[in-house]
């Protein structure tokens, strides 16, 4: 079998499996070398002109569609990284280090133009190979109200191979916090910032470790791995990732001005400067380098920080850093170091073609688990967070009751005369309007709070979009079928609505139909903001048209027909017409002889207001539609934020 051939079927294997068991029987990670060639980033004003992937199999050096404005934040970038190895890269603020690793790891902007080709074992890789890879982002995201072996369990359950059974997986669980020094507060929860104490930030960066080396991946990616640590716990972080890279793993991380002590643990060093390699290869080889320049780094100085400032670019000098830059990036691309880098990245990328990679393996399902997994461990992580977060379920029934106390307190034994019938009518839509903002605003962060955690998921092939939304909709149904009951029952019969028990289960079901039509576009404006700020101030400006146009301060009728269009796609006039209509018919009497202006039945109150009873049927109808189409929407504007 031809050597190209071998290197091909090595890596279906890693995309299959990710690792493979050695003669002993022990689980070992398969060694990869990662290479990248050749790599330039161009940022455009507008979206990205090619309409390729940069991880496409093949990647041609020479690209044409350049924007001419386009700006170049690295050039010809090439790079080494090896199995057992901790490659560091390093650079001042704005060398391009941040974009290398976007670039490695997929995660560039829309608008960047990339050309080069990335490699693993000399084989040019695309997305389904890169999601076996594993990306430890700077920001930590967990659900707080989890324990750190529960989000653990989380991880396995969904990032694991399906085949693996739920003993081996817990198993894998153990090792992992064992391995990475989390056994002291494995049953401790993650925590809250200002409302649940949790784990330290070392524990929380070593959790982030934890979370990506379940799978036992081959390449890890750590993006400033050690930002915001005290130098103790930072040298623990990198002490961990020493100890990953032995297990065989291959190691890549930016760091920002590490100690000396941080320094001398790292295996290989990356110079970037001003989107070029100044130097690649170990610390005792860089000090070599450097002073053969004449610039040697001087006795008891922290190297790091010596070539940092080296590299870069001091106000009022701009100039003469940028050719000093120039010259050292020149002589290490000429350098013996330099050019065995560059000839061990090069491929010829003609020598492969799509045909060479089999079909199968490239159309393979991101997702490890099965869609009624994925929509079991989504649930059983939701009920976990609700139930341990008091403010869901305390304050939210607690406010119903309230409320509904006070509208009880309030209207408390009303008989039907004038002023009764105008004192029930008061009460139905008081009723129908905290029912429907309470829980319109209760859900205006059930996924804009959560989206950058669920994005990252999503983005890491744990689960799907439409498994994410049914379980945040199951999860939250128990507590919206509550709350319509609590509020009927309370106030139903001690306001005095229609005595009629029939009546009372429909007004049940009428409110139940309203809450869950409030949580539907609070779910949608939810799904179409990003920030909960966002979503506050959608919601607030929304309230003022759904009070006016419920058809108790104006009459439907007497909407100016240009605003008209406004009280069809809103759930509050069908409600109250709804409900009005249950309580009002079959009410043949009211006591108001000799009283003017005063209706004599129901059905001259609802002729008062402009509502008739045979709307009864399609009011309910409407409203189920507007529920429907309000969660369709929002799950569409959840897919598009997923998918772009």
């Amino acid at each position: 079998m031809d050597t190209k051939r071998e290197k091909q079927e090595l890596l279906i294997s890693i995309d299959k499996y990710g690792s493979f068991e050695s003669a002993n029987g022990s689980t070992q990670t398969e060694r990869i070398t990662f290479t990248w060639n050749n790599i330039n980033v161009f940022v455009t004003k507008g979206p990205r002109r090619d309409t390729g992937r940069f991880f496409e199999f093949i990647r041609r050096r020479n690209e044409t569609g350049i924007h001419p404005e386009a700006k170049q934040i690295l050039k010809n970038v090439n790079g080494i990284a090896r199995p057992g190895e901790v490659l560091a890269i390093m650079g001042a603020s704005g060398a391009g280090k941040t974009t290398l690793m976007n670039v490695l790891t997929s995660q560039s902007a829309p608008n960047m133009l990339i050309t080069g080709v990335c490699c693993a074992n000399g084989v040019p890789i695309d997305s389904n190979l890169r999601r076996k890879c594993a990306y430890v982002q700077q920001e930590d995201l967990f659900i707080g109200t989890l324990s750190v072996k529960e989000h653990l369990i989380f991880q396995a359950l969904l990032r694991m191979d399906r085949k693996i059974p739920n003993k081996e997986r817990m198993k894998r669980v153990d090792e992992v916090i064992r391995a990475l020094g989390l056994s002291k507060c494995e049953n401790t929860k993650i925590g809250i910032q200002g409302r649940i104490k949790g784990i330290s930030g070392g524990e929380m960066k070593r959790l982030s470790f934890a979370s990506e080396v379940i799978t036992n991946p081959s390449i890890m990616f750590c993006d400033e791995p050690t930002s915001g640590l005290d130098s103790f716990m930072a040298l623990n972080i990198v002490q961990a990732l020493k100890e990953l890279a032995q297990s065989g793993k291959t190691i890549i991380c930016t760091i920002h001005q590490p100690s000396s002590d941080l320094y001398a643990m790292f295996d290989k060093l990356m110079l970037v400067a001003e989107g070029r390699v100044a130097f690649l290869g170990s610390p005792r080889q860089a000090e070599s380098f450097f002073a053969s320049l004449d610039v040697p780094c001087p006795t008891n100085f922290n190297p790091a920080d010596y070539f940092l400032e080296l590299l870069a670019i001091a106000p009022g000098r701009e100039q003469a850093c940028r050719d000093a830059v120039q010259t050292i990036c020149d002589k290490f691309a000429q350098s013996e170091l330099g050019t065995s880098i560059a000839r061990e990245t090069d491929i010829e990328i003609g020598e492969y073609t799509v045909e060479d990679y089999p079909r199968g393996v490239r159309e393979e399902s991101p997702y490890k688990s099965s869609w009624c997994t994925q929509l079991r461990v989504l649930l059983w992580r939701s009920w976990l967070s609700d139930m341990r977060d008091p403010l869901i379920i305390r304050m939210r029934v607690g406010q119903v009751i309230i409320t509904e106390l006070i509208v009880v307190l309030v209207y408390y034994g009303q008989s039907l005369t004038k002023d009764g019938v105008r004192n029930i009518n008061g009460a139905i839509y008081l009723i129908l309007i905290n029912l429907a903002l309470q829980h319109l605003f209760n859900t205006l962060y059930v996924f804009c709070n959560p989206l950058p955690l669920f994005l990252r998921e999503h983005k890491n092939g744990m689960y799907r979009v439409d498994t994410f939304f049914l379980s945040k909709n199951i999860t939250d149904l128990p507590l919206f079928v509550l709350t319509p009951l609590i509020i009927m029952f309370i106030s139903y019969y001690a306001v005095g609505f229609n005595p009629d028990v029939s009546k009372l289960f429909i007004a049940v079901g009428i409110t139940f139909l309203v809450a869950n039509a409030s949580v539907s576009l609070g779910y949608m404006i939810s799904c179409l903001c990003n920030t909960g700020a966002s979503a506050l101030t959608v919601a607030t400006t929304l309230q003022i048209p759904v009070q006016l146009f419920s058809g108790y301060l104006i009459n439907f009728d007497a909407i100016p027909r240009y605003l008209r269009w406004l009280s069809y796609i809103s759930w509050m006039r069908y409600s109250f017409e709804s409900i009005m209509v249950n309580q009002w018919t079959g009410i043949n009497y009211i006591n108001c002889t000799g009283t003017q202006g005063c209706a004599h039945s129901g059905h001259e109150v609802l002729q008062s207001y402009h509502l008739y009873e045979e709307n009864l049927d399609l009011d309910v109808g409407l409203i189920v539609v507007l529920l429907v189409v309000y969660r369709l929407i929002g799950y569409l504007a959840l897919y598009t934020k997923a998918s772009t």
